[in-house]
């Protein structure tokens, strides 16, 4: 196998594995930037997940190829939707935010779950048919060397992921509502003091987290398991707030911390198909991102410099 074939081989697997945790891990920049931590990132990520599969199984007829990217919307919209719950319970019933996330966490799977075998009457959906697949960009693909790695037989979530990597962290530290997000995260008694809205801003952030994390489930759903069950989504929320950690809240570094992640999960996969890896057990290979998310979380956690307001309740009158 030629080196170019290697490195198309990686880097395709890894664009496609690293995408739902580019995007969950933005969702929780926006989170934890306005001063709420969202544990709940994985349960976010399964109902984004579920809805849209559901979706997708049921106006595949209707929509066509446009399915998947329609689903994926839906799937952001539940995933809103679902983190109402924690932005309720965080910022206005005041509640401790990691509590608030585990539930959330621990809900979601069973919810999903029952909701399947309602409306469908088994435990898993069926595979859809309408799924993000891969292609190749004319023009690009012809570009040497960097062409046939990026740009032949690639995802195009992943190019949006990217994208909407670079437009988040301009929201976050070019515009204005980023300064007022980033002030609520920091120290809200002196961004109220100014006039900031520090519950909307917060429940603004919570609801963008939940919105960019349910798009990381749909695309993992249809991108990657191709149904929806249970086992769906397995630690993948929790990598991404590692990826977020490691990114040091940073939108380009969680982006950037995302596609180590998904080079990770994505050997685990290919590995058998590459020379020198293919003699690793692929036990290690299907371990090490779950290990590199722990050691990521002990290594960086103590010297990352989280918002300083950042899972503290706000009370007005004080």
């Amino acid at each position: 196998m030629s080196i170019m074939s290697m490195f198309t081989i990686i880097v395709s697997a890894t664009l496609v594995y690293a995408t739902p945790l580019i995007f969950t891990s933005l969702g929780g920049t926006f989170s934890e930037r306005s001063g709420i931590v969202n544990v709940g990132l994985e349960g976010i990520m399964v109902m984004g997940a579920f809805g849209a599969i559901v979706f997708n199984l049921t106006f595949a007829p209707q929509l066509g190829s446009a399915t998947p990217w329609v689903a994926m919307i839906v799937g952001g919209l539940v995933g809103l939707v679902f983190s109402l719950i924690h932005a309720v319970a965080t910022i206005t019933l005041r509640a401790d935010h990691i509590i608030s996330g585990t539930v959330i966490n621990l809900m979601a799977p069973a919810l999903a779950v029952f909701l399947v075998k309602v409306i469908y009457g088994k435990g898993q959906t069926d595979n859809i048919r309408e799924q993000f697949g891969y292609t190749t960009i004319p023009g690009l693909s012809k570009i040497p060397v960097l062409g046939p790695i990026l740009f032949e037989k690639t995802v195009l979530p992943a190019f949006l992921a990217i994208f909407v990597s670079f437009v988040a962290w301009f929201v976050i530290f070019k515009t204005r509502f980023g300064l007022r997000l980033r002030s609520v995260g920091e120290h809200p008694q002196a961004a109220d003091t100014l006039g900031i809205n520090v519950f909307a801003l917060r429940y603004t952030g919570v609801l963008l987290s939940g919105f960019l994390g349910g798009i990381g489930g749909a695309i993992f759903a249809q991108l990657i398991s191709v149904n929806f069950s249970g086992s769906t989504i397995v630690g993948q929320g929790f990598i991404a707030m590692a990826a977020m950690i490691f990114g040091k809240w940073n939108p380009l570094g969680a982006m950037g911390a995302s596609l180590f992640f998904g080079l990770a999960q994505s050997l685990a996969v290919v590995g058998g198909q590459l020379p020198g890896i293919r003699t690793i057990p692929s036990i290690y290979l299907q371990v090490a991102p779950y290990v590199l998310t722990i050691l990521v979380l002990v290594i960086f956690l103590g010297k990352a410099s989280a918002p300083k307001a950042d899972g503290v309740n706000y009370i007005k009158t004080k």
